[in-house]
């Protein structure tokens, strides 16, 4: 009866940690991915704001620099089922991200963008091929890049499944270039445990602009070559079982720097902070939490399984390597005393 438990218990032990090993190995990478199918809205809000503000005064542009505005940054993310990476169960997704930031009191359009690429769905970096790849930050100039070749290296819109505490490279669409996520401690929002992240640029030249002279204190110039400089810090707060973000804030700064003039010596032409307002706060922890508990079935329950399979392996091989019991077994007679040689009963 002894061996037949032990075998019971080793097939059930075993069983428990190979389902374990299923589940955190195989099926975890197969599950925790990014949907194809992407749709979401994030919107940031911030005040006390410098921007350079293109109003339409008899047909035509007038620039002007205005200070203390409140602006509103949405972003749009939507999934492209249309790309040829795009297949169902695979490992690509391709999304469509279109920001527009506006001046609350006016509703004019101070800065939009949009950009394609393509994702590996669980670390959430860009891969290639990609054929629809592309950025567009002015209106009409759209950039393309071959489709072998990583337009927007890095991360982009969340970080990977399993974050650890490390530097992440996180695509900075100003600069066009991947910049370093440092991480950078841990901090709890709303109850939900993050860990968060610093990008930071230095003055960068992103591009040359043609401006009026008036707007660059060159009043007796109608129109200047001039050089536009970005520099900034972004701060991310991440969840980090499922990489959602939870919080983003960005302070930028922008400058139009002419000849004779250094960074940092010229007019500035965006100067302020947007963070992430509440209701998006919010929605992302709900998304989180809701991530986290459907994750939980693939991260923690294979620990236990580990644990309860080894406990029971070790049980199994205590019964099957102990012996059979010692002991006379009941009703048996007594050894029979020989009797020496010439002995009389």
């Amino acid at each position: 009866m002894r061996r037949i438990v032990g075998f019971i218990l080793l097939g059930l032990g075993v069983f428990a940690v190979a389902l374990g090993l299923l589940l955190r190995f195989y099926a975890y990478p197969q599950l925790a991915k990014i949907p194809l199918e992407q749709e979401s809205t994030a919107v940031a809000k911030g005040n006390g704001i410098t921007a350079l503000v293109v109003r339409t005064v008899n047909g035509a542009p007038q620039p002007e620099i205005q200070q203390n505005l409140s602006l509103t940054s949405t972003t749009y993310v939507t999934g492209d089922l249309t790309q040829p990476e795009v297949v169902a169960d695979g490992d690509v997704a391709v999304y469509v991200e279109a920001i527009k930031t506006v001046d609350d009191s006016s509703g004019i359009v101070i800065n939009a963008s949009v950009r394609s690429l393509c994702l590996d769905r669980f670390s959430n970096e860009a891969v290639v091929p990609c054929e629809g790849q592309y950025t567009e930050q002015q209106q009409g100039e759209r950039v393309t890049e071959d489709r072998a070749t990583i337009q927007q290296p890095g991360l982009s819109f969340k970080f990977p499944f399993g974050t650890e505490q490390r530097t992440y490279p996180y695509y900075d669409l100003s600069v066009g270039k991947a910049v370093d996520a440092e991480f950078d401690g841990e901090e709890t929002v709303q109850g939900l445990d993050t860990y968060r992240f610093v990008m930071q640029v230095p003055p960068t030249k992103i591009g040359d602009r043609e401006v009026p002279g008036s707007l660059v204190g060159q009043d007796d110039e109608p129109s200047v070559q001039a050089e536009l400089y970005y520099q900034g810090t972004r701060t991310l707060w991440v969840e980090p079982e499922t990489g959602i973000i939870v919080i983003g804030q960005q302070q930028l700064k922008q400058e139009l720097v002419t000849d004779g003039e250094e960074p940092g010596e010229g007019t500035t032409v965006f100067d302020g902070t947007l963070r992430l307002d509440d209701a998006t706060i919010n929605d992302n922890v709900t998304k989180a939490q809701d991530n986290m508990s459907k994750l939980s079935l693939l991260t923690s329950w294979p620990i236990a399984m580990w644990i309860g399979g080894a406990v029971l392996i070790v049980l199994a091989v205590v019964l099957l390597m102990a012996g059979p019991q010692s002991g006379r077994r009941s009703g048996a007679s007594p050894p029979m005393r020989r009797q020496p040689a010439g002995a009389h009963g």
